[in-house]
């Protein structure tokens, strides 16, 4: 097994481009064509975690945060980040760090807490735009259906929770082959007319190659008539953040004893408890004080997340409970999201959680 399998598996879910502008999200450390003997998953891979990927025989490293986010212009190991590139170098260890895109999708480390505190129906916070696209294609009448399944199988025609989603309309298609053709419907010098069928799918626009590829590998016509459009739709399963309820309605200082139970923290920072029962919550791993205005605006009753700075709190306006349980704490669980992925689809190499603590900040 080739590390690229891994990766493109791993960006099968959480494509490279759902990742943030600053991000750095990808192959940092390594060769892609190296076979994996076995990988450690940890949350930063800090020099400890080179340390104990040797220790057990783990040459591929898989975190949560970049190790660079920057460019280097020097390694000569002055620092945190130049010793562990070099120490991986090395070692012949490479690390796949899969951040603001894992973020970034429903199922990813948002959802992860939220599936931790049992919330129900579940929906991104801040749904982005500019990813989706539509193609149109025009087929053959007796070809329809297997061009159709061909994108379907591609990954278009998905909407929120329904797969398989398209509209058809028929018409005629007409055409001229020249002399320098070989038209599998028609003849060379004569003006055709042709029952069609125009085919409309959605498609993320990271399977657009894949899907043209596919696409054309069924359709009987030597040219095919398409055209791709951009759509400013969001995408309701890539974004920031998620929202979701209780199944039962809580006090809210029970909830936040819940939730510094479930979440395993030492201190959760609150603003007032304004609300006197939760039922909708609002949660966003990592730093996510930006979808304070979109946590409000859908009515949760508090919004979970972490690294809120001091001015920030007083922007609940007692309209909201803020909850801010620490940045570690709220990605904790983000390894066990990574190695589920793996475990569940690769039998060939073993996978070890990093049993190493790499939080920075420690509490009395």
């Amino acid at each position: 097994m080739k590390i690229k399998e891994i990766t493109q598996f791993l960006e099968g879910i959480a494509p490279l481009n759902y990742q943030e502008s600053y991000d750095n999200s990808g192959l940092i450390v390594g060769d892609e064509n190296t076979q994996v003997t076995s990988v450690l998953i940890c949350l930063d891979s800090v020099e400890a975690v080179i340390e104990e990927a040797i220790a057990n025989d783990c040459n591929l490293i898989i975190a949560h945060h970049p190790i660079i986010f920057s460019g280097l212009k020097k390694l000569n190991g002055k620092n945190h980040i130049e010793r562990t590139i070099i120490k991986a170098i090395k070692n012949d260890i490479a690390i796949y760090a899969i951040h603001t895109n894992l973020d970034n999708i429903k199922g990813g480390v948002s959802s992860k807490i939220a599936d931790k505190l049992g919330l129900k129906n579940q929906q991104i916070l801040s749904p982005k735009r500019d990813l989706l696209r539509k193609l149109e294609v025009y087929v053959p009448k007796e070809n329809a259906e297997e061009v159709q399944n061909a994108l379907f199988s591609s990954g278009a025609g998905s909407v929120g929770d329904y797969k398989n989603c398209s509209f058809q309309s028929v018409g005629v298609g007409t055409f001229l082959p020249s002399e320098n053709t070989s038209p599998k419907v028609g003849e060379r010098g004569k003006q055709e007319k042709v029952e069609e069928i125009k085919i409309e799918v959605i498609f993320p626009k990271n399977i657009e190659k894949k899907l043209i590829l596919e696409m054309k590998k069924v359709h009987p016509y030597e040219e095919v008539a398409y055209q791709i459009y951009i759509l400013d739709n969001v995408f309701q399963d890539v974004g920031a953040g998620i929202i979701g309820e209780l199944e039962n309605e809580m006090d809210s200082s029970d909830f936040l004893e819940f939730v510094k139970n479930t979440m395993k923290t030492d201190c959760v920072r609150h603003t007032a408890l304004v609300k006197n029962k939760i039922k909708k919550v609002a949660v966003c791993g990592g730093s996510g004080s930006f979808l304070l205005n979109n946590a409000k605006g859908v009515g949760a009753d508090i919004f979970i997340t972490s690294d809120f700075k001091y001015h920030e709190f007083f922007t609940a306006e007692n309209d909201i409970i803020i909850a801010d349980i620490g940045h570690y704490e709220s990605e904790q669980f983000t390894k066990e999201l990574i190695y589920d992925l793996l475990i569940n689809n690769f039998s060939k190499f073993a996978v070890l959680l990093s049993k190493i603590n790499t939080n920075p900040i420690n509490y009395l």
